[in-house]
């Protein structure tokens, strides 16, 4: 892991700690930066929802992009209005919704979705909550092999607060010749895509004319979220999971993994790729 570096400082998500190094040249006590983690709860219409873990910063972002990947809103001209306000234990976001969508919330599972930064799907109570289906995407859209190297080349000069603190999954939107135009980073490999779903959004970029780049693994709920958000294709810097192929393929979405040094292996939806 980078230690900690100036790079995090003053950056919303970091905090700086006491710690002590032990080596043979130049330990002893010292100051160092770490990743902030602390609950953040997303609540609508004053109906408190979900707890994430998370890392506080782009919060708006990730409000918007959560309602979006979660179905709690269609479309992000639903929501009228995210604040967030600090809280001694945590982070609260409050999202104001349209009405109907407040009542179709409320019809769902009353069921408090307490993750952890590493999981997608904690707190889901049931199988058909864990795994709700979701359209094939019927985008054309390809992309060229060169494209997804570049993107995945470019990800880590975009990982400002990881470069520091070493410690953060970072998710990016690539256009179609590869040119990261944003990128969200966050402890929880998840939250990080949703900060992204939720600027695209809020931006008025269309998630169709470009793909994900991922620092973490391919597992299930990343191709989820990207598919949910109307993405084509999602390039993961490690390896997928049996369930992620599965479903990329049935929904359509490229999943490129091991995409490092300008290589990649497809596993799902080779009609993404222009040969």
């Amino acid at each position: 892991m980078q230690q900690a570096n100036g790079t995090a400082e003053g950056h919303a998500g970091s905090r700086q700690i006491e710690a002590v190094r032990f080596a043979a040249a130049d330990g002893g006590p010292r100051r160092e930066f770490i990743a902030e983690e602390v609950p953040v709860a997303l609540v609508y219409n004053r109906f408190p929802f979900a707890v994430m873990l998370a890392t506080p910063a782009d919060l708006e972002d990730f409000a918007v992009g959560f309602s979006l990947t979660e179905a709690v809103v269609g479309d992000a001209a639903e929501i009228s209005d995210v604040r967030t306000r600090e809280e001694e234990s945590g982070v609260e976001v409050h999202i104001e919704i349209t009405k109907d969508r407040y009542m179709r919330l409320r019809e769902r599972h009353r069921r408090n979705l307490v993750a952890g930064s590493s999981c997608g799907l904690c707190g889901s109570d049931s199988f058909a909550e864990a795994l709700r289906p979701l359209d094939p995407l019927l985008s054309m859209r390809r992309f060229a092999p060169q494209a997804i190297s570049r993107a995945m080349a470019e990800l880590p000069a975009h990982q400002i607060l990881n470069r520091g603190l070493g410690s953060l999954h970072a998710a990016a939107f690539a256009t179609p010749d590869g040119a990261i135009v944003a990128a969200r980073e966050d402890v929880g490999r998840h939250n990080a895509l949703d900060k992204l779903v939720g600027f695209l959004a809020r931006n008025g970029i269309d998630r169709e004319a470009g793909f994900v780049a991922v620092s973490s693994r391919c597992s299930f709920e990343m191709v989820h979220k990207t598919a949910a958000a109307g993405v084509p294709l999602i390039a993961s810097i490690s390896a997928p999971t049996s369930l992620a192929v599965s479903f990329a393929e049935e929904t359509g979405i490229g999943l490129a993994a091991f995409a490092r040094d300008g290589r990649f292996s497809l596993y799902a939806t080779a009609s993404r790729i222009a040969e």
